[in-house]
């Protein structure tokens, strides 16, 4: 059955057919080179050359997730035939999480931090606000095709509120030993990863039939968001991420409870990733924690996914088939390969001993005594 739903989608990195796949396959292409140049000349640059090239060449990668994010919702919204109620508030929620990505970036204190935080809020509040409307309005089943009677409302509310707890709850959990709050540094990053993963997520390899992507690895950066802030900023931060996603399959979104499921819900579980990166007996391997947290995540977003597949879109099993697993060979078919790319990128980028030093900076669990005064008089020199 995957083979089957994945002989019938579309390449889109070799697809040319409108002005919105043109520009994607041009991306896609682009966004590899331009992947490849940075990590070279990061191992090439040495001492304060490397430091200045990170510092703009972030810069220059947030500017450039930006402008893919904001071209595409665009293109979008002309060629996909998107309503305006959906649209409006999420533009303004993706260019809220870049412009406070981009400002946070150079001016962190009270005063940014309170207006960033304040229009990301409004926006995110009225994006949720017309999704409601959307969904009530009873235009979403008619987009979908799909009789109201067949989709179990029950089930899904439940699954939606006991799952949701589930994730929140093991987040809480995992992280329970990190007291540290939201600070100006975690909610500059959270933007820049946010707004990198949605850029990314555009730049899709293929796209099955009833929506689901697998993309150039668009969920790595709010793997290793979570993998340096800890699971409960990285819970956060999926949570956004799904506002945005939503977005993207506005026409795919058919009941309340199904969108919970398959993108607020579904997304949290991305910040599962960061779930073993404390643990000390693979302290000297990253690359396993990474691995398990990004394995830990992907299953609890398959879940979703497959609850969501279960009791809203059934009605699409051909006949005589079970929904259940109709949904289970439907989810297989893209969320384990994105999920599987954005470990193995993860893993491979992990292996540089430098980018495993930056990111432990970022870790709650305080360095011994010598090893801070090594780092202070390093930064000094």
């Amino acid at each position: 059955m995957v083979t089957s739903l994945l002989a019938s989608t579309k390449w889109y990195p070799i697809l040319f057919d409108s002005p919105l796949n043109a520009v994607r396959s041009v991306a896609i292409w682009l966004t590899i080179a331009l992947a490849i140049a940075f990590i070279v000349c990061a191992c090439v640059f040495k001492g304060v050359t490397r430091a200045k090239f990170l510092k703009y060449g972030v810069l220059g990668v947030i500017a450039y997730a930006a402008v893919l994010a904001i071209l595409f919702l665009c293109l979008s919204y002309a060629e996909d035939g998107i309503v305006t109620l959906m649209f409006a508030p999420f533009l303004c929620l993706v260019l809220a999480v870049a412009g406070g990505a981009v400002t946070l970036y150079f001016k962190r204190n009270k005063l940014t931090y309170a207006i960033f935080g304040s229009i990301a809020g409004a926006a995110l509040i009225a994006a949720f606000v017309c999704s409601g409307i959307h969904f009530t309005n009873g235009s979403a089943g008619e987009i979908n095709g799909i009789p109201a009677e067949t989709v179990n409302q029950i089930a899904l509310y439940v699954c939606a509120v006991v799952f949701t707890a589930v994730v929140v709850g093991a987040a809480l959990f995992i992280d329970r030993k990190n007291k540290s709050g939201f600070d100006s540094k975690s909610i500059a990053y959270a933007s820049i990863c946010i707004a990198m993963s949605f850029a990314l997520s555009y730049l899709r390899i293929v796209r099955l039939p009833q929506g689901g992507s697998i993309t150039i690895a668009s969920l790595l950066p709010l793997m290793l968001y979570s993998f340096m802030f800890g699971t409960k900023k990285g819970v956060f931060a999926g949570v956004i991420y799904g506002f945005l996603q939503a977005f993207q399959s506005a026409g795919g979104i058919l009941h309340p409870a199904q969108f919970v499921l398959d993108y607020p819900a579904a997304f949290a579980c991305i910040g599962l990733a960061g779930a073993f990166a404390n643990l000390k007996p693979l302290d000297k391997l990253p690359q396993v924690q990474f691995l398990l947290g990004g394995i830990t995540a992907g299953l609890g977003r398959f879940i979703m996914h497959f609850l969501s597949g279960v009791f809203a879109f059934g009605y699409y099993a051909p006949e005589g088939q079970p929904a259940w697993l109709y949904s289970l060979g439907y989810q297989a078919g893209y969320v384990l390969p994105d999920i599987a790319i954005a470990i193995a990128v993860g893993v491979l980028v992990l292996c540089s001993p430098q980018i495993v030093k930056a990111v432990r900076k970022f870790r709650y669990v305080k360095p011994a005594a010598n090893e801070t005064a090594v780092e202070s008089v390093t930064e000094e020199k």
